[in-house]
Protein backbone atom coordinates (compact mmCIF):
# COMPACT_ATOMS: atom_id res chain seq x y z
CA UNK A 1 0.00 0.00 0.00
CA UNK A 2 1.32 3.65 -1.11
CA UNK A 3 2.03 5.42 2.21
CA UNK A 4 -0.24 8.40 2.84
CA UNK A 5 -1.28 10.53 5.72
CA UNK A 6 -3.71 13.22 6.59
CA UNK A 7 -2.82 16.66 8.35
CA UNK A 8 -6.21 18.00 8.66
CA UNK A 9 -9.49 15.97 7.93
CA UNK A 10 -8.83 13.79 4.63
CA UNK A 11 -11.66 14.62 1.64
CA UNK A 12 -9.59 13.26 -1.01
CA UNK A 13 -7.76 10.64 0.82
CA UNK A 14 -10.52 9.44 2.49
CA UNK A 15 -10.73 5.93 3.55
CA UNK A 16 -7.74 5.28 1.67
CA UNK A 17 -6.42 3.68 4.90
CA UNK A 18 -7.14 0.47 3.94
CA UNK A 19 -6.71 -0.07 0.88
CA UNK A 20 -8.29 0.61 -3.16
CA UNK A 21 -11.86 1.44 -2.75
CA UNK A 22 -14.14 -0.61 -5.21
CA UNK A 23 -17.50 1.22 -6.65
CA UNK A 24 -19.44 0.31 -3.50
CA UNK A 25 -16.74 1.12 -0.86
CA UNK A 26 -16.46 4.61 -2.92
CA UNK A 27 -20.12 5.71 -2.76
CA UNK A 28 -20.26 4.58 1.08
CA UNK A 29 -17.52 6.84 1.90
CA UNK A 30 -18.18 9.67 -0.54
CA UNK A 31 -21.81 9.28 -1.36
CA UNK A 32 -23.30 9.54 -4.82
CA UNK A 33 -22.02 12.02 -7.53
CA UNK A 34 -24.54 14.67 -8.34
CA UNK A 35 -25.46 16.26 -11.58
CA UNK A 36 -24.55 19.69 -12.04
CA UNK A 37 -25.01 21.65 -14.99
CA UNK A 38 -21.83 23.81 -16.66
CA UNK A 39 -23.09 26.56 -15.09
CA UNK A 40 -23.34 25.18 -11.92
CA UNK A 41 -19.53 23.98 -12.20
CA UNK A 42 -18.51 27.24 -12.96
CA UNK A 43 -19.94 28.95 -10.41
CA UNK A 44 -18.62 26.70 -7.68
CA UNK A 45 -15.24 26.49 -9.00
CA UNK A 46 -15.05 30.61 -8.96
CA UNK A 47 -16.22 30.58 -5.62
CA UNK A 48 -13.94 28.56 -4.10
CA UNK A 49 -11.29 29.92 -6.47
CA UNK A 50 -10.21 26.53 -7.57
CA UNK A 51 -6.87 26.06 -9.17
CA UNK A 52 -5.48 23.14 -11.43
CA UNK A 53 -4.06 21.22 -9.41
CA UNK A 54 -0.60 20.63 -12.05
CA UNK A 55 1.86 22.73 -12.42
CA UNK A 56 0.21 25.69 -14.36
CA UNK A 57 -2.16 26.27 -11.63
CA UNK A 58 -4.61 27.54 -13.82
CA UNK A 59 -8.09 28.86 -12.53
CA UNK A 60 -10.74 25.81 -13.17
CA UNK A 61 -13.43 28.90 -13.67
CA UNK A 62 -11.40 30.46 -16.67
CA UNK A 63 -10.32 27.20 -18.17
CA UNK A 64 -14.38 26.57 -18.47
CA UNK A 65 -15.59 30.00 -19.40
CA UNK A 66 -13.13 30.14 -22.44
CA UNK A 67 -15.13 26.33 -23.98
CA UNK A 68 -17.71 27.29 -26.59
CA UNK A 69 -21.22 26.75 -25.42
CA UNK A 70 -21.60 23.77 -27.92
CA UNK A 71 -18.91 21.52 -29.74
CA UNK A 72 -16.90 20.20 -26.46
CA UNK A 73 -15.35 17.41 -28.19
CA UNK A 74 -13.94 15.85 -25.24
CA UNK A 75 -12.68 15.75 -21.35
CA UNK A 76 -8.82 14.68 -20.76
CA UNK A 77 -7.74 13.04 -17.49
CA UNK A 78 -4.11 13.74 -17.91
CA UNK A 79 -2.66 11.30 -15.59
CA UNK A 80 1.11 11.32 -17.16
CA UNK A 81 2.55 11.98 -13.73
CA UNK A 82 6.54 12.24 -15.30
CA UNK A 83 7.68 14.61 -12.89
CA UNK A 84 9.84 12.05 -10.85
CA UNK A 85 8.91 12.76 -7.71
CA UNK A 86 5.69 13.19 -7.41
CA UNK A 87 2.75 10.15 -6.47
CA UNK A 88 0.16 11.82 -5.94
CA UNK A 89 -2.05 11.35 -9.32
CA UNK A 90 -0.79 7.73 -9.86
CA UNK A 91 -2.21 7.15 -6.11
CA UNK A 92 -5.22 8.36 -6.99
CA UNK A 93 -5.57 6.63 -10.04
CA UNK A 94 -4.59 3.22 -8.05
CA UNK A 95 -6.65 3.91 -4.92
CA UNK A 96 -9.49 6.45 -5.68
CA UNK A 97 -10.21 5.83 -9.53
CA UNK A 98 -13.77 6.17 -8.84
CA UNK A 99 -13.58 9.46 -7.22
CA UNK A 100 -11.46 10.68 -10.39
CA UNK A 101 -13.94 9.19 -12.45
CA UNK A 102 -17.05 10.48 -10.84
CA UNK A 103 -15.12 14.34 -11.46
CA UNK A 104 -14.48 13.57 -15.32
CA UNK A 105 -17.62 11.94 -16.04
CA UNK A 106 -19.97 14.80 -14.56
CA UNK A 107 -17.84 17.06 -16.36
CA UNK A 108 -17.98 15.43 -19.73
CA UNK A 109 -21.45 15.57 -19.58
CA UNK A 110 -22.28 19.18 -18.16
CA UNK A 111 -20.31 20.08 -21.00
CA UNK A 112 -22.06 17.70 -23.44
CA UNK A 113 -18.47 16.47 -24.43
CA UNK A 114 -19.08 12.72 -25.75
CA UNK A 115 -15.86 11.48 -24.72
CA UNK A 116 -13.47 11.24 -21.81
CA UNK A 117 -9.90 10.13 -22.52
CA UNK A 118 -7.66 9.22 -19.53
CA UNK A 119 -4.03 9.59 -20.32
CA UNK A 120 -1.71 7.00 -17.46
CA UNK A 121 1.88 5.90 -18.00
CA UNK A 122 1.29 4.11 -14.82
CA UNK A 123 0.56 0.14 -15.17
CA UNK A 124 -0.75 -0.31 -11.78
CA UNK A 125 -2.78 3.13 -12.24
CA UNK A 126 -4.00 2.43 -15.58
CA UNK A 127 -5.40 -1.38 -15.08
CA UNK A 128 -6.93 0.18 -11.38
CA UNK A 129 -8.92 2.43 -13.79
CA UNK A 130 -10.18 -0.03 -16.67
CA UNK A 131 -10.81 -2.25 -13.47
CA UNK A 132 -13.32 0.51 -11.74
CA UNK A 133 -14.61 1.06 -15.28
CA UNK A 134 -16.11 -2.40 -15.59
CA UNK A 135 -18.07 -1.36 -12.12
CA UNK A 136 -19.50 1.76 -13.78
CA UNK A 137 -21.81 2.78 -17.21
CA UNK A 138 -21.42 6.35 -17.27
CA UNK A 139 -22.70 6.70 -21.10
CA UNK A 140 -20.09 8.39 -22.26
CA UNK A 141 -17.05 7.04 -24.74
CA UNK A 142 -14.46 6.48 -21.84
CA UNK A 143 -11.06 5.50 -23.20
CA UNK A 144 -7.59 4.89 -21.30
CA UNK A 145 -4.34 5.00 -22.88
CA UNK A 146 -1.02 4.22 -22.09
CA UNK A 147 1.58 6.84 -22.62
CA UNK A 148 5.66 7.31 -22.11
CA UNK A 149 6.74 8.01 -18.71
CA UNK A 150 9.24 10.47 -19.80
CA UNK A 151 9.26 14.15 -18.55
CA UNK A 152 8.68 16.07 -21.09
CA UNK A 153 5.38 13.52 -22.19
CA UNK A 154 3.18 14.65 -19.32
CA UNK A 155 2.81 18.13 -20.59
CA UNK A 156 -0.85 19.12 -22.42
CA UNK A 157 -0.20 19.49 -25.55
CA UNK A 158 2.48 16.14 -25.84
CA UNK A 159 -0.86 14.12 -23.79
CA UNK A 160 -2.90 15.19 -26.89
CA UNK A 161 -0.34 14.12 -29.47
CA UNK A 162 -0.12 10.83 -27.72
CA UNK A 163 -3.90 10.64 -27.43
CA UNK A 164 -4.14 11.09 -30.93
CA UNK A 165 -1.44 8.31 -31.76
CA UNK A 166 1.50 10.77 -32.40
CA UNK A 167 4.18 10.95 -30.15
CA UNK A 168 4.54 12.15 -26.82
CA UNK A 169 6.37 15.29 -27.57
CA UNK A 170 5.13 19.23 -27.32
CA UNK A 171 4.45 20.55 -30.49
CA UNK A 172 6.18 24.29 -30.91
CA UNK A 173 2.78 25.61 -31.36
CA UNK A 174 1.05 26.81 -27.92
CA UNK A 175 -2.27 26.82 -28.56
CA UNK A 176 -4.96 26.51 -25.37
CA UNK A 177 -6.37 22.70 -25.26
CA UNK A 178 -10.07 24.65 -24.77
CA UNK A 179 -9.47 26.10 -28.40
CA UNK A 180 -7.44 23.44 -30.27
CA UNK A 181 -7.80 20.13 -28.10
CA UNK A 182 -8.17 16.68 -29.19
CA UNK A 183 -8.72 16.29 -32.81
CA UNK A 184 -7.97 20.23 -32.85
CA UNK A 185 -11.25 20.28 -31.44
CA UNK A 186 -12.21 22.30 -28.25
CA UNK A 187 -11.36 20.04 -24.99
CA UNK A 188 -10.96 20.39 -21.39
CA UNK A 189 -7.90 18.85 -19.98
CA UNK A 190 -6.49 18.66 -16.39
CA UNK A 191 -4.66 16.88 -14.02
CA UNK A 192 -6.05 14.08 -11.38
CA UNK A 193 -6.32 15.91 -8.22
CA UNK A 194 -7.95 18.30 -10.11
CA UNK A 195 -11.00 16.09 -11.26
CA UNK A 196 -10.84 14.38 -7.25
CA UNK A 197 -10.76 17.92 -5.94
CA UNK A 198 -13.77 18.65 -8.68
CA UNK A 199 -15.84 15.19 -7.30
CA UNK A 200 -15.67 16.59 -3.61
CA UNK A 201 -16.69 20.36 -4.90
CA UNK A 202 -20.25 19.46 -6.46
CA UNK A 203 -20.83 16.86 -3.31
CA UNK A 204 -19.77 19.36 -0.28
CA UNK A 205 -20.98 22.47 -2.47
CA UNK A 206 -18.90 25.91 -2.22
CA UNK A 207 -19.64 26.52 1.86
CA UNK A 208 -18.79 22.97 2.71
CA UNK A 209 -15.42 22.68 0.56
CA UNK A 210 -14.70 26.11 2.02
CA UNK A 211 -14.61 25.49 5.74
CA UNK A 212 -11.09 24.31 5.38
CA UNK A 213 -7.55 26.19 4.17
CA UNK A 214 -7.45 29.73 2.67
CA UNK A 215 -10.24 32.24 2.39
CA UNK A 216 -8.91 33.00 -0.84
CA UNK A 217 -8.48 28.97 -2.75
CA UNK A 218 -10.35 27.08 0.40
CA UNK A 219 -9.91 23.28 0.53
CA UNK A 220 -7.34 21.01 0.58
CA UNK A 221 -4.17 20.02 -1.39
CA UNK A 222 -1.92 16.86 -1.88
CA UNK A 223 1.64 17.07 -1.58
CA UNK A 224 4.32 14.57 -2.46
CA UNK A 225 7.31 14.41 0.22
CA UNK A 226 10.62 12.92 -0.34
CA UNK A 227 14.10 13.17 0.28
CA UNK A 228 15.56 13.44 3.71
CA UNK A 229 12.52 12.54 5.40
CA UNK A 230 11.61 9.76 7.56
CA UNK A 231 8.17 9.46 6.20
CA UNK A 232 7.76 9.98 2.13
CA UNK A 233 4.81 10.15 0.78
CA UNK A 234 1.86 11.49 -0.41
CA UNK A 235 0.10 14.12 2.41
CA UNK A 236 -3.49 15.70 2.09
CA UNK A 237 -3.45 19.16 4.04
CA UNK A 238 -5.70 22.04 4.11
CA UNK A 239 -4.49 25.02 2.02
CA UNK A 240 -2.08 27.76 3.45
CA UNK A 241 -0.41 24.52 5.61
CA UNK A 242 3.17 26.45 7.05
CA UNK A 243 5.51 24.79 5.25
CA UNK A 244 6.93 23.95 8.57
CA UNK A 245 4.44 21.80 9.23
CA UNK A 246 4.64 19.60 6.38
CA UNK A 247 8.32 19.15 7.08
CA UNK A 248 7.72 18.22 10.75
CA UNK A 249 4.60 15.95 9.85
CA UNK A 250 7.06 13.54 7.28
CA UNK A 251 10.10 14.37 9.51
CA UNK A 252 12.27 16.18 7.53
CA UNK A 253 15.90 16.54 8.15
CA UNK A 254 17.18 20.10 8.44
CA UNK A 255 18.66 21.88 5.45
CA UNK A 256 17.58 23.37 2.25
CA UNK A 257 14.14 22.53 0.20
CA UNK A 258 12.91 22.13 -3.05
CA UNK A 259 9.25 23.43 -4.03
CA UNK A 260 7.44 22.11 -7.06
CA UNK A 261 10.23 19.82 -8.22
CA UNK A 262 12.80 19.09 -10.85
CA UNK A 263 11.26 22.46 -12.60
CA UNK A 264 10.80 24.46 -9.11
CA UNK A 265 13.01 26.41 -7.35
CA UNK A 266 15.28 25.93 -3.80
CA UNK A 267 14.43 27.43 -0.53
CA UNK A 268 17.22 28.13 1.91
CA UNK A 269 14.78 29.02 4.34
CA UNK A 270 11.27 27.95 5.16
CA UNK A 271 9.82 29.35 8.30
CA UNK A 272 6.93 31.55 7.92
CA UNK A 273 6.59 29.88 4.54
CA UNK A 274 2.54 28.71 3.65
CA UNK A 275 1.85 26.57 0.76
CA UNK A 276 -0.40 27.38 -1.63
CA UNK A 277 -0.92 27.85 -5.30
CA UNK A 278 0.97 28.29 -7.96
CA UNK A 279 3.59 28.62 -5.29
CA UNK A 280 3.46 25.12 -4.68
CA UNK A 281 3.51 24.52 -8.23
CA UNK A 282 3.04 20.64 -8.64
CA UNK A 283 2.91 19.49 -4.83
CA UNK A 284 6.06 18.68 -4.76
CA UNK A 285 8.42 19.10 -1.47
CA UNK A 286 12.08 17.82 -1.46
CA UNK A 287 14.41 18.10 1.70
CA UNK A 288 17.90 18.02 1.36
CA UNK A 289 19.08 17.28 4.19
CA UNK A 290 22.95 18.91 5.67
CA UNK A 291 24.71 14.99 5.12
CA UNK A 292 25.24 15.54 0.93
CA UNK A 293 27.11 18.07 -2.05
CA UNK A 294 24.16 20.04 -2.91
CA UNK A 295 25.49 20.69 -6.37
CA UNK A 296 26.89 17.17 -6.93
CA UNK A 297 23.01 16.69 -6.40
CA UNK A 298 22.23 19.56 -8.64
CA UNK A 299 23.99 18.00 -11.19
CA UNK A 300 22.70 14.33 -11.50
CA UNK A 301 19.19 16.11 -11.95
CA UNK A 302 20.71 18.07 -14.54
CA UNK A 303 22.02 15.72 -16.39
CA UNK A 304 18.61 13.46 -15.83
CA UNK A 305 16.70 16.56 -17.33
CA UNK A 306 19.38 16.74 -20.03
CA UNK A 307 18.20 13.45 -20.88
CA UNK A 308 14.84 14.25 -21.19
CA UNK A 309 14.78 16.71 -24.14
CA UNK A 310 12.32 15.48 -26.64
CA UNK A 311 14.88 17.30 -29.02
CA UNK A 312 12.69 19.79 -30.76
CA UNK A 313 14.61 23.20 -30.09
CA UNK A 314 18.23 24.60 -29.48
CA UNK A 315 17.47 25.74 -26.05
CA UNK A 316 16.49 22.49 -24.81
CA UNK A 317 19.19 19.82 -27.26
CA UNK A 318 22.02 22.09 -26.65
CA UNK A 319 21.82 24.81 -24.01
CA UNK A 320 20.79 21.95 -21.62
CA UNK A 321 23.46 19.80 -22.65
CA UNK A 322 26.19 22.88 -21.79
CA UNK A 323 24.71 23.32 -18.49
CA UNK A 324 25.41 19.75 -17.64
CA UNK A 325 29.14 20.70 -18.58
CA UNK A 326 29.23 24.04 -16.66
CA UNK A 327 27.84 22.19 -13.65
CA UNK A 328 30.60 19.28 -13.69
CA UNK A 329 32.98 21.68 -14.33
CA UNK A 330 31.76 24.25 -10.90
CA UNK A 331 31.54 21.08 -9.01
CA UNK A 332 35.29 20.52 -9.77
CA UNK A 333 36.58 24.19 -9.11
CA UNK A 334 36.84 25.49 -12.46
CA UNK A 335 35.75 29.12 -12.33
CA UNK A 336 34.35 29.63 -15.97
CA UNK A 337 31.91 26.70 -15.19
CA UNK A 338 30.36 29.15 -12.89
CA UNK A 339 30.75 31.91 -15.51
CA UNK A 340 29.22 29.83 -18.51
CA UNK A 341 26.38 28.62 -16.09
CA UNK A 342 25.08 32.42 -15.33
CA UNK A 343 25.78 32.78 -19.17
CA UNK A 344 23.93 30.10 -20.84
CA UNK A 345 21.36 30.39 -18.10
CA UNK A 346 20.37 33.85 -19.41
CA UNK A 347 20.02 32.55 -22.78
CA UNK A 348 17.41 29.36 -22.28
CA UNK A 349 14.42 31.17 -20.95
CA UNK A 350 11.65 32.10 -23.26
CA UNK A 351 12.78 30.28 -26.06
CA UNK A 352 12.11 26.90 -26.22
CA UNK A 353 9.28 25.34 -27.85
CA UNK A 354 8.33 23.45 -24.69
CA UNK A 355 8.04 24.73 -20.70
CA UNK A 356 11.30 22.00 -20.28
CA UNK A 357 14.09 24.44 -20.98
CA UNK A 358 12.71 27.09 -18.67
CA UNK A 359 11.45 24.74 -15.86
CA UNK A 360 15.04 23.42 -16.14
CA UNK A 361 16.68 26.59 -16.10
CA UNK A 362 14.40 27.50 -13.30
CA UNK A 363 15.81 24.82 -10.99
CA UNK A 364 19.42 25.29 -11.89
CA UNK A 365 19.49 29.31 -11.30
CA UNK A 366 17.75 28.75 -8.05
CA UNK A 367 20.52 26.54 -7.22
CA UNK A 368 23.18 28.82 -7.80
CA UNK A 369 21.42 31.68 -6.16
CA UNK A 370 20.74 29.37 -3.14
CA UNK A 371 24.12 27.55 -2.33
CA UNK A 372 26.23 30.43 -2.68
CA UNK A 373 28.63 29.32 -0.06
CA UNK A 374 28.78 25.65 -1.77
CA UNK A 375 29.83 27.55 -4.83
CA UNK A 376 32.30 29.27 -2.70
CA UNK A 377 34.19 26.28 -1.04
CA UNK A 378 34.21 24.17 -4.12
CA UNK A 379 35.58 27.44 -6.32
CA UNK A 380 38.04 27.43 -3.62
CA UNK A 381 39.47 23.98 -4.52
CA UNK A 382 38.29 22.37 -1.72
CA UNK A 383 34.85 21.65 -2.76
CA UNK A 384 32.23 21.06 0.81
CA UNK A 385 33.86 18.58 1.97
CA UNK A 386 30.14 16.19 1.44
CA UNK A 387 29.79 12.74 -0.91
CA UNK A 388 27.24 13.24 -3.10
CA UNK A 389 24.26 10.72 -1.37
CA UNK A 390 21.87 10.62 -4.09
CA UNK A 391 18.84 12.24 -1.82
CA UNK A 392 17.34 13.89 -4.85
CA UNK A 393 15.54 11.00 -6.87
CA UNK A 394 16.64 10.20 -10.09
CA UNK A 395 15.12 7.69 -12.18
CA UNK A 396 17.54 5.16 -13.33
CA UNK A 397 19.74 6.00 -10.69
CA UNK A 398 21.71 7.76 -12.86
CA UNK A 399 25.00 9.52 -12.24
Amino acid sequence: MQDTRVIGQARVLAGLDQGRLDRQRHLWIHGVQPDLTREDYTTLSEAVGLRGRGGAAFPVALKLADLPTKGVEAVVVNGSESEPVSRKDRLLLTLAPHLVLDGATSLAHALGAPHVLIAVHDAAAAMSVREALMERDDGLAIEVTDTPGRFVAGEARAVLSALEGGPAVPPGRRVLPTRKGYHRRPTFLSNVETFAQLAVLARLGARGFSDTGLISEPGTQLLTIDGAVQWPGVIETPTGVPLDTVLQFAGAEPGPVLLGGYHGRWLPRTDGLTLQRPEVSAGIILALGADTCPLGEVHRVARWLASQSAGQCGPCVFGLASLVDDFDRLVKGDPAGWYDAHRHLGLIPGRGACAHPDGSARFLGSALEVFGEDVRLHLAGGGCGRPVRGVLPVPGGAW
